[in-house]
């Protein structure tokens, strides 16, 4: 039989159009800088997805514009993978309503999965693993939120950080190894941390009430209530400066490669503090090393095939390259893998 690699055929996004700069924050808080924030986040403006743009809207626009840039017939398309914080509904399924909006077979599977900055090495999992056992010739992943939809407007902390942004990514079987071949991968889960990154309210755990719309500020002037994103920055900080280099570690000894054997690193858009303190630990070259957040904020599950497409159309990432991605975060939750270019 026929061996059969999986790899990636082809990387598209779609970001809206609306934009939250540094120049409106300072102006609407009027207790910062536009260098200050840039220098903390790495970040001059975020996409801010509209009422009307939902994750359904917004993942079926980046699928659309695949087909377009590739040139791959929606028909081939045997899987749909759609990795979302932000469903339409509680349910259906998301991923469901994208399948209606791209017209894709009725033979064609659709599911939703629910994970946040590791979300697209898990996705890349998922795809790769159904290629190489037969089950699908072509998956479809797609991933994005529009978590800013629940940050508090009062919110600093957060509302410097994220951005509403989505990408699809076509994995396809191949012979051999062409480029775009996925490698081994690392996943890694420490739900104990579940809470520093978190919605509290609006699950089952706390459905939403008159109590989880109480205003609560903190010391620091960041206000929010139980149904908007809270983040502990400096315990999440903390996991990624201690989980990080570990698995980098295992994810090259796995894929028998040395950190001199790579071409890129592509992390997690986190912030660009957190990037550069891993960069630092890890010794890894700042020629090798991405932080490209300045246009998108922290997309989270789409922070690193953007990541990916945006170096491709800049020629910083080469045909025949070999890059590592790794994402980490929510969950917490953490996987990383090798694509030979």
């Amino acid at each position: 039989m026929e061996r059969r690699e999986a790899a990636i055929a082809h990387v598209s996004y779609h970001l809206p159009e609306r934009r939250l700069t540094n120049r409106d924050l300072v102006e609407e808080f009027g207790t910062w800088t536009e260098h200050k924030i840039k220098s903390k986040t790495g970040i001059d403006e975020r996409p801010i997805a509209g009422e009307d743009e939902t994750a359904s809207v917004l993942g079926a626009a980046a699928a659309e514009r695949l087909f377009q840039e590739s040139g791959i017939p929606r028909e081939s398309v045997d899987m749909l993978l759609l990795c979302t914080e932000t469903p339409d509904y509680i349910m259906p399924s998301t991923a469901c309503i994208v399948h209606d909006k791209l017209g894709l077979r009725k033979d064609c599977g659709a599911l939703d999965y629910n994970l946040g900055c590791s979300g697209y090495v898990y996705g890349l999992y998922m795809a790769s693993s159904m290629v190489k056992s037969g089950m699908a010739e072509k998956v479809l992943l797609i991933t994005g939120d529009v978590l800013t939809r629940y940050v508090h407007p009062g919110d600093k902390s957060t509302r410097t950080i994220f951005g509403d942004g989505f990408t699809a990514t076509l994995v396809s079987s191949e012979p051999e190894k062409v480029p775009g071949t996925i490698g081994s991968f690392v996943l890694g889960t420490d739900g104990a941390g579940h809470g520093n990154l978190i919605i509290p309210a609006g699950g089952t755990v706390s459905p939403c009430c008159e109590e989880t719309k109480e205003l609560h500020t903190n010391r620091y002037g960041n206000s929010r209530t139980k149904e908007n994103l809270y983040m502990n920055g400096p315990e999440v900080f903390a996991f990624a400066v201690r989980e990080v280099p570990p698995v980098i570690e295992r994810c090259l000894s796995d894929n028998g490669l040395t950190m001199e054997k790579i071409d890129l690193f592509v992390f997690h858009q986190a912030t660009q503090m957190m990037l550069e303190k891993l960069r630092e630990i890890m010794e890894i070259p700042e020629e090798r090393f991405v932080v490209d957040m300045e246009e998108t904020g922290n997309t989270v599950s789409s922070s690193i095939p953007l990541a990916l497409k945006r170096a491709q159309d800049s020629g910083r990432l080469k045909k025949g390259d070999t890059v590592l991605v790794c994402g980490f975060g929510v969950g917490y939750s953490w996987g990383a893998t090798v694509i030979q270019m």
